[in-house]
């Protein structure tokens, strides 16, 4: 009897303890994770190779690729590695530093910020968020697109003009609800080339010296785009409108000694575009045109004026599904007509290109693209006032992903 009443104490005791030891744990609140624990790694690589079945070695796109043309060989186009993560419930920061970019044309692969901003969501959902920092201008789809999800290997000429690297310093307001912010998360995580989630709504202020520059005046530019992508049965669609409007200083080390400007340097810089998306389910296509004024050079007069520019490009795509391998057939047109503010003298351009290619994903960390050029570019600025070029080339980039 003795031996019994000891077992019923222990277990009473024991079964008391685990008890406590329950309540307690269920009282405890759970762990929220360290700020460093939502900061993740993402990034990408991409060589080239410009120099198969050229035909005109004068033939070269200094704002696209500095590798195509004489002189050139295996290029680093990118080497992108990027820290972002949501810190905070309402707040999101991304940092993104290129390690193949040009200090000169003798001296490569430097490291140089790309974007580094910081997204604060001003309502629970973050549906209306404010970007501070250096990053993406919200003007013209293929401009915010990603060079990682691109098909073509170099932007158009026609909006890729407006703003040298895309970016610039600055303030940007985004508003989208939570169901469109899903959308154009997915179009670019589901391998659709989407722009990735810039907003329904977007409008900002900006240096407009575009990116790593100093400002050089006292006049900030400013932005508008909206966008709506839509479905209609299995396809996407996604229209846009954007516009912006500042004042450009050339600066000082962009122009040849003779080169007539006028009073400090200062021209209008403003343009609006349309854009018109559908998304490769398999079929797609992109088209993009702008109109505006900004600095150009004239050789007639031997300066620089404000002068009105046009252009635009279609790119129509295909998305085949094998094996888990994805290959995208492409061809885009593209023509432009106008200045390049950020190149010597505000170079002049008129610009009429073709390309057919093709990219494939054989698993999601390699991507392969092949791409025929037919070339059509005058670029003409001080120096070299009759600069008519004309060509083909075969160009190809291995692309790593992690």
């Amino acid at each position: 009897m003795k031996k019994l009443l000891i077992a019923l104490l222990f277990f009473t005791t024991a079964s008391s303890a685990q008890n406590d030891t329950t309540n307690q744990e269920a009282k405890e609140p759970p762990k929220q994770k360290k700020w460093y624990e939502n900061v993740q790694i993402r990034g990408y690589m991409q060589t080239r190779y410009n120099r198969l079945l050229e035909t005109n070695p004068q033939l070269k796109c200094e704002q696209c690729d500095r590798s195509i043309g004489e002189g050139g060989g295996f290029f680093m186009r990118r080497m992108r590695v990027i820290f972002f993560g949501q810190v905070h419930e309402r707040v999101y920061f991304y940092v993104q530093p290129d390690f193949a970019s040009s200090a000169s044309t003798n001296s490569l692969q430097f490291g140089q910020i790309r974007d580094a901003y910081v997204d604060v969501g001003l309502n629970r959902k973050n549906e209306l968020r404010v970007r501070i920092g250096q990053s993406k201008v919200p003007f013209g789809f293929e401009n915010m697109q990603s060079s990682q999800n691109r098909l073509p290997l170099d932007r158009n000429d026609a909006l890729n003009s407006a703003l040298s690297n895309e970016r610039d310093l600055g303030v940007f307001f985004y508003w989208a609800p939570e169901d469109k912010r899903r959308m154009f998360s997915s179009l670019v995580n589901e391998g659709y080339k989407g722009e990735g989630d810039y907003g329904v709504i977007a409008f900002g202020a900006f240096n407009g010296q575009t990116a790593n520059r100093p400002e050089q005046n006292n006049s900030l530019h400013v932005v508008g785009r909206v966008a709506y992508p839509f479905k209609i049965g299995d396809q996407t669609l996604e229209p846009a409108l954007q516009a912006y409007t500042g004042r450009y200083v050339v600066p000082a080390d962009q122009l040849s000694p003779g080169v007539k400007v006028v009073k400090g340097n200062e021209y209008r810089d403003e343009r609006v575009a349309a854009t018109l998306v559908m998304y490769p389910k398999p079929f797609g296509f992109m088209a993009e045109y702008n109109v505006g004024r900004g600095p150009e050079f004239n050789k007639d007069t031997d300066s620089i004026e404000l002068r009105n520019l046009y252009g635009g490009y279609i790119t129509l795509n295909y998305m085949i599904k094998a094996n888990k391998q994805i290959i995208f057939p492409f061809f885009r047109a593209q023509h432009y007509s106008g200045g390049k503010k950020h190149e010597l003298d505000a170079r002049s351009y008129d610009v009429n290109e073709y390309e057919i290619g093709v990219e494939w994903q054989p698993w999601k960390n390699f991507e392969f693209v092949a791409e025929y050029v037919f070339s059509e570019r005058r670029f003409e600025d001080f120096r070299r006032q009759e600069n008519l070029q004309k060509g083909r080339l075969l160009r190809l980039q291995a692309q790593l992903n992690f």
